[in-house]
């Protein structure tokens, strides 16, 4: 016996790859829904050999339903993912919406996959930040290990984490420079996104960070420990698919980084890259379209006592997203909403 499952916002980057990663995985689907705003309406989308026909988020009815995956942002899921969890179905959220929330937890299967029990308070499970997900993945066996007081990151995020019109900007002034027939100005991002960097994702705080980088301090102490402190500065970079990070983490012990290495190489969800050697690492570009979180360039860090540094990469639609909603649907089906 399989699972009803409802995706929302199919149309979108994240909803789509949800459909794709749903269907790669196998996971046990009875019947599927597809919805999205009514402006969308109609549209077809694929799963597997199937094409689906998009109905309207704004009259569905969740009942009966088991799991609904949300990729919309944090307005749309504010009025309807009350609306699906009141019915019994179980959301999945990957918005900002309830991240924060005490009493929804906020997953990484293979992290903190224990937590998953705590839906029920709500029916909410909230699905982290992009950016976050992947670093946490890294960082968890080795907090395990050696506990991890403080972490320094710089991110390096692909124009996809804005979604579809990031895309287009990327695209359209690329081609832009190179035959000038119009001006393409910023609309999408603050300023020209090709052949540049932006040191601003998401809106500025009071004290200077901004939002982004905020959510990777916040998330990052509710998934693994509240006592780690986390330095964090966002860029975003002229790559379609993937984020990058430069991690560089101190410990409460000594972690040799030959130790380390070998213990991501064993961790749940990570693929070691590290030869010291032209290429012998991973680029967003060869992180697209796949499942794991990448770790490169580990080496001791000799300016601190027990420092290392690494270079994380994943492929930020799916672990980032709709690859981590995913797992979490299955993680739910295991131990939660077990059928038959």
């Amino acid at each position: 016996m399989g699972y009803k499952i409802v995706v929302v916002g199919a149309t979108g980057n994240v909803g789509r790859e949800m459909l794709s990663i749903l269907h790669e995985r196998q996971f046990e689907v009875d019947e599927i829904a597809v919805l999205a705003s009514r402006r969308s309406l109609g549209t077809e989308v694929s799963f597997g050999d199937k094409t689906l026909i998009t109905k309207d988020l704004e009259t569905f009815d969740f009942s009966g339903w088991d799991i609904a995956l949300f990729a919309i942002g944090s307005d749309g899921t504010k009025k309807h993912a009350p609306r699906a969890a009141s019915t019994g179905c179980v959301v999945i959220d990957n918005s900002s919406l309830y991240r924060y929330d005490p009493e929804v937890p906020l997953i990484v299967p293979e992290v903190n996959s224990d937590a998953i029990h705590q839906y029920a308070k709500s029916n909410i499970i909230a699905n982290p930040n992009c950016s976050t997900a992947q670093m946490v993945v890294a960082l968890k066996p080795l907090h395990d290990r050696a506990g991890i007081k403080r972490v320094v990151v710089s991110t390096y995020q692909s124009v996809s984490g804005a979604g579809k019109g990031g895309m287009d900007e990327l695209w359209e002034q690329t081609k832009a420079i190179y035959n000038p027939v119009k001006d393409v100005s910023p609309e999408a991002f603050t300023k020209q996104i090709a052949f540049n960097v932006i040191p601003h994702i998401d809106s500025f705080m009071e004290d200077g960070t901004t939002r982004e980088e905020w959510k990777m301090v916040a998330e990052t102490k509710k998934i693994i420990d509240p006592k780690i402190k986390v330095s964090a500065t966002c860029v975003r970079v002229p790559v379609f698919v993937g984020h990058s990070e430069a991690v560089n983490i101190e410990f409460e012990e000594f972690l040799d980084e030959d130790e380390a290495r070998n213990i991501l190489r064993e961790a749940p969800g990570i693929m070691v890259v590290d030869k010291r050697e032209n290429g012998g690492y991973t680029t967003p570009v060869e992180c697209v379209g796949d499942f794991a979180t990448f770790i490169s360039r580990i080496r001791q860090d000799s300016t601190i006592e027990n420092g290392l540094n690494l270079w994380c990469v994943s492929d930020n639609l799916r672990k980032g997203a709709a690859l981590n909603a995913v797992q979490i649907a299955e993680v739910l089906a295991q131990r939660c909403l077990k059928k038959g």
